[in-house]
């Protein structure tokens, strides 16, 4: 091993530790039992940066240090490392696309380890009312709210030329995404989908009398989809304006 890789390594080591602190320090913010989005979003950031194996590792030193110092139950395993995984087999797997790491990180996370939590929980924590299915709808949202704000800071790194520079410096693989109008205006839409969902669920938690929180959430979804709308549509006409000059 040379110098530029023992360097390379050292400096995953290194952000792979920043990342472990990072995620058990903000894993609070919007935290319930079963819901954790700051871990999906750690999830996807390390899959992209570092590779299924440190996702996988993150996760996992992640989980175990909340466990330890929180308090919190096993779900903090089940419900981050199947992810963590599956998102950056899934990145690599499509030649750097993002979709598909937040992809992977919903389907990992959202489907497999809510319904392995299940017997964890009922068997190890003798937790009595659960079924398969029990955890799978708040996995799923919050996948959904982590997934979607990883995906848009990424797109950002990726637009500026950030993070391949970064990747380059990991020493991990680096992938050219292009960044077309109909992507990232069907990852506007998304965002407003999310934060609708967001809005019926903390409703549902705190207001569930209260309908014009209904209305403000369909609001906020259907903002989202105008604005995507009005963004593709100016940037199409920017793109071709440009091509003619």
């Amino acid at each position: 091993m040379n110098r530029s890789d023992r360097s390379k390594r050292l400096l995953r080591m290194v952000f792979l530790a920043m990342m472990v602190a990072v995620g058990v320090v903000i894993s609070p913010i919007l935290r319930v039992e079963g819901m954790c989005p700051t871990a999906h979003f750690i999830n996807i950031v390390c899959s992209v940066l570092l590779g299924p194996w440190y996702s996988l590792l993150c996760a996992t030193l992640i989980g175990i240090i909340r466990m330890s110092t929180m308090g919190i139950p096993p779900l903090a395993l089940t419900g981050a490392v199947f992810g963590a995984f599956l998102s950056g087999v899934l990145y690599r797997a499509s030649k750097g696309k993002l979709l598909f790491a937040v992809l992977g990180e919903v389907v990992g996370t959202g489907i497999i380890g809510a319904i392995v939590s299940y017997p964890v929980m009922a068997l190890l924590m003798n937790r009595s009312g659960l079924t398969w299915l029990f955890y799978v709808p708040s996995f799923l949202i919050a996948t959904l709210m982590g997934g979607s704000v990883a995906f848009v800071f990424l797109r950002q790194l990726c637009r500026n030329g950030v993070l391949p520079r970064f990747q380059a410096a990991l020493g991990t693989q680096s992938y050219a995404e292009s960044t077309s109008p109909l992507s990232s205006a069907a990852a506007i839409a998304a965002l407003g989908v999310v934060l609708c969902i967001v809005v019926k669920v903390l409703d549902g938690a705190l207001h569930p009398e209260a309908p014009a929180w209904g209305m403000v959430s369909n609001g906020i979804a259907a903002a989202g989809v105008l604005a995507a709308l009005c963004y593709f549509v100016f940037q199409s006409v920017r793109k071709r304006t440009e091509a003619h000059d």
